[in-house]
């Protein structure tokens, strides 16, 4: 049950949520939150993504670590434009932080802004920033069980990248059984078995980017799978 405090704190986010949200629209950017455990690939994603796609749309990052700019430092040698946040300490990123971050960005020259969270599956879930959808990003060293012991993130998630599929061989992760697991949540989750090693399934990353961005300049919110 939430505490009136904890209520405030999500209720004032939401607030600055939607003020976001706006100026988002307002320019036509795509704004996609990506949430997955530290090492399950959310970086090497993005790099493969600014590399591959880097002469159709311009991106940016914005990226979230308690400390080091490591990442975003990773996502300039892959051609990219990052913003660094460090949290200190802190287990997510919120509205207030992304809105701060923007003031590095020129909203108006972006077709893409892809928020990389601090690695967690639980606090980054309940802070809205303002995006148009939420990465659920799994790897499969990390388990198939983890759509069960995180509902929350798949329930809200448009998205679910399973990463690091090129390793499927020699674990016991059931593809079917997180697909299964993370359907039952949210029947609407698009699923993206991938390598960002082998480059294994990245076109159909890289499609639901394109729906997205066409319904975004389309003046639309239809679900990223339609």
């Amino acid at each position: 049950m939430e505490t009136p405090v904890v209520r405030n704190l999500l209720e004032n986010n939401d607030a600055g949520a939607a003020q976001l949200r706006a100026l988002f629209t307002q320019h036509g950017v795509v704004v996609l939150n990506i949430i997955g455990s530290p090492g399950a690939g959310k970086t090497a994603l993005l790099e493969r993504t600014f590399r591959d796609l880097g002469g159709t749309f311009s991106m940016a990052v914005i990226e979230g670590d308690p400390q080091t700019d490591n990442d975003a430092r990773r996502i300039v040698a892959a051609g990219g434009k990052a913003v660094q946040i460090n949290t200190g300490g802190g287990c997510h990123l919120d509205a207030a932080l992304v809105r701060k971050a923007l003031d590095g960005l020129d909203l108006a020259a972006l077709d893409l802004l892809f928020i990389e969270n601090v690695g967690n599956l639980v606090c980054p879930v309940e802070f809205d920033c303002g995006e148009d959808c939420k990465v659920a990003l799994l790897s499969v060293p990390e388990g198939d069980d983890k759509p069960e012991k995180y509902p929350l993130l798949f329930n809200l998630a448009a998205v679910m990248v399973l990463n690091k599929i090129d390793l499927l061989p020699h674990t016991d992760f059931s593809l079917e059984r997180a697909t299964r697991s993370a359907g039952r949540l949210n029947g609407n989750l698009v699923t993206l078995p991938l390598s960002c090693r082998s480059g294994e399934g990245l076109d159909g990353w890289y499609d639901f980017l394109r729906r997205l961005r066409k319904n975004k300049t389309a003046g639309t919110r239809a679900p990223a799978g339609s």
